[in-house]
């Protein structure tokens, strides 16, 4: 496609052929505004879009379905958000992963109230400054919460349009090419509901695998299904293996029931979170945390974005009058199992499940 008279109709032909189609089909999720309710005048609420799609940057739209009211219950506007403190926000986020966007999360809620009132801009040059927002992100609130003909280009639109065009230019080298597809596409009228459409065409119909061709309502003008390549389309360079890290969790419990906790650091993995205390995975290399005993409980895996982890558990009941080298006791009135990471969920898990040895003396 170029900037020409017949681009346009073809582009016109598409965005009509795809909106229908979404009218009738696109999904149901908390934080969409349907298009009946737009065409009765209800409006996007610009913060529930942003919450969105933070939580939505490498992280399932079943997942963020499971989180997102309860967040939005909790904080029900960003004025709300921006008042709260960042261990809070940092303990509501568990099970998210990937919690650098908490913090920008915080970060960006409090500049909206001291910068803009409250209010999110609707420019994509306004909202690309603030902590958390990108290129897509910016797009993405601009054109759903706002109607916006910004440029929205997430996952599924990519392998929409890299079918829809044949595009055989291995990614990321194709990205400029299917960006600029994506701006020959977007129209002026209803450009929220066109890229939302074309994220539930690639969510719900041109899948990465067994695409379904026969339901999707640009089959007809698809060149990748004409030649029988869809399911080879987009290429990809193989990804890279995951680093293998091995490592210790200590488990504590002390006799009145309270749990040995550390804070992680300010960098790195689970950054600033609740975790048990550890070492070896984290490049630390330190004992237990206490003087107790000690016994292995199990082991644990966990796959993170680069970086496969395996971890053997240790648990011991601890004494009263224990004091720890590492970490602090939390009460057990006051320990929340959903303020912990999953990998720490993990860790309890197993060693709730551990029985002590015979030559044990717990």
């Amino acid at each position: 496609m170029t900037n020409h008279p017949a681009a346009k109709r073809v582009a016109a032909h598409l965005n009509r052929r795809l909106l229908a189609w979404y009218d009738r089909h696109g999904r149901d999720l908390p934080w969409r505004l349907h298009p009946a309710r737009r065409r009765k005048g209800q409006l996007p609420d610009p913060y529930r879009v942003w919450l969105s799609e933070i939580l939505l940057q490498q992280t399932s739209v079943a997942t963020v379905s499971r989180h997102f009211d309860r967040l939005v219950q909790r904080w029900p506007t960003v004025l709300d958000l921006a008042a709260a403190e960042e261990p809070e926000v940092l303990s509501a986020w568990a099970g998210l992963g990937y919690y650098s966007r908490a913090r920008n999360l915080l970060q960006c809620a409090r500049l909206i109230a001291r910068d803009f009132d409250g209010e999110f801009p609707a420019e994509t040059s306004r909202l690309l400054p603030l902590p958390g927002i990108g290129t897509y992100t910016a797009a993405a609130i601009a054109a759903i919460a706002f109607d916006r003909p910004a440029v929205v280009v997430d996952g599924n639109i990519e392998r929409v349009l890299a079918r829809l065009f044949a595009v055989h230019t291995v990614l990321p080298d194709a990205k400029p090419r299917i960006r600029a597809l994506a701006a020959e596409l977007t129209p002026d009228q209803r450009p929220g509901d066109w890229c939302q459409a074309l994220m539930d065409l690639g969510a719900l119909i041109c899948i990465p695998k067994s695409p379904r061709c026969v339901s999707c309502p640009l089959a007809d003008d698809c060149a990748a299904k004409r030649a029988g390549i869809a399911e080879l389309l987009p290429r990809r360079r193989r990804a890279k293996p995951r680093q293998q890290r091995r490592g210790v969790l200590y488990v504590g419990r002390r006799e009145d029931g309270a749990w040995l906790l550390e804070r992680r650091p300010g960098q790195g993995l689970f950054a600033g979170l609740l975790a048990w205390p550890g070492t070896g995975w984290d490049g630390t290399v330190s004992g237990p945390p206490s003087i107790g005993n000690w016994q292995e409980a199990g082991r644990v895996r966990h796959i993170l974005t680069h970086l496969e982890l395996d971890l053997r558990v240790y648990f011991a009941e601890l004494a009263l009058d224990v004091v720890p080298v590492r970490g602090f006791f939390v009460h057990a009135d006051e320990f929340d199992i959903s303020a912990l990471p999953v990998l720490m969920r993990k860790a309890l898990a197993v060693s709730r499940n551990w029985r002590p040895r015979q030559d044990s003396n717990l």
